[in-house]
């Protein structure tokens, strides 16, 4: 069995990325792991900057970048044409292509060939392993932590990412494990959870979180929430095959309503948690909610410290907000 595995260290390609929003792959990769990342390749007219060195594949290659990462995603998710010459270039200079896009790299013909050719990847994270079996439901050993969420968006990733550096900071023994493309594009690895079959969703999550040293943490990355009408079954899933000791609680303060959905209401935090330590116990009796993560970044600042603290009087919690 495998996962996804990526050649670091990257080459973060922006391209002609027409803001910083649109840049935001890249930009997570280059915050969480500025050690994988040799420089960036922009073009004259891009408006994104990751701070990254400005670099042209050859000064990568010679940099020891393994990969060249679509960092930039543009409404509708496609690759440019006037990329794919940039993407042979860097393919035949010895560089993997590691990218996240909707539209499979293996489906534009020159990149292809030029791929094949040359023996190097082309990596499309949003694709998963194909070899994922059902979940056994066994008891593995090791702990896990799982950032679960009132709605998506909330701050789930960005959540796992600080308290697993923080972990790795205080001498512990912790392996973030990424569920989504950008999670994958930072860690160098692991499953995209919202593109498996359903009936392998928990498999796939045992899959990511094998049997571990008892005192070794896998710090999950959750997806969806189980509030969401459409993405409330990766959400189970991930539960279900993570087996975790522990979630934390992630929301954003002052969101009433499921983002788009507004005939769907965020239940009471007290509710959530009760909800989804119910969901996590069928596989692990002993599950608990550990603490909340909550994003005031919408709040005036004198106001967000009331906020948490409000919110940790009501759970009995530890509330932060890790931004």
């Amino acid at each position: 069995m495998s996962v996804i595995r990526l050649n670091t260290p990257y080459l973060v390609f922006l391209g002609d990325a027409l803001s910083e929003l649109e840049a935001k792959t890249g930009h997570g990769v280059a915050f969480w792991r500025p050690g994988q990342c040799v420089g960036q390749l922009r073009y004259a007219n891009c408006k994104a900057d990751t701070g990254l060195p400005d670099l042209d594949v050859g000064q990568a290659v010679r940099a020891g970048a393994r990969s060249l990462l679509i960092g930039v995603a543009p409404s509708g998710g496609g690759i440019k044409p006037e990329w794919v010459s940039t993407l042979v270039h860097a393919l035949e200079s010895g560089l993997d292509i590691v990218s996240g896009m909707h539209k499979p790299l293996q489906s534009i013909p020159r990149l292809a060939n030029t791929a094949s050719r040359n023996g190097q990847s082309l990596v499309d994270v949003r694709v998963p392993p194909a070899d994922i079996p059902l979940a056994s439901g066994r008891k593995r050993s090791g702990r896990r932590v799982l950032t679960v969420g009132t709605d998506c968006c909330v701050g789930k990733k960005y959540t796992a990412l600080a308290l697993h550096r923080v972990m790795i900071d205080a001498g512990m023994h912790a392996t973030f494990r990424a569920t989504g493309q950008t999670g994958i594009m930072i860690a160098g690895g692991g499953i995209p959870l919202d593109a498996v079959v359903a009936d392998f969703l928990p498999g796939a999550a045992e899959m990511l979180t094998p049997d571990n040293e008892p005192d070794h943490w896998d710090v999950i990355e959750g997806q969806g929430s189980l509030f969401h009408p459409a993405y409330a079954a990766v959400t189970l899933g991930l539960l279900h095959g993570s087996q975790p000791d522990a979630l934390i609680l992630c929301h954003e303060a002052g969101r009433k309503t499921i983002d788009e959905y507004p005939e769907y209401s965020v239940p009471p935090l007290p509710e959530c948690i009760q909800r989804y330590t119910e969901a996590a116990r069928l596989t692990h009796p002993q599950a608990v909610c550990i603490g909340l993560s909550i994003n005031t970044s919408n709040l005036a600042i004198a106001e967000r410290q009331a906020c948490l603290d409000q919110f940790s009087d009501m759970t009995g919690l530890p509330c932060v907000d890790p931004l």
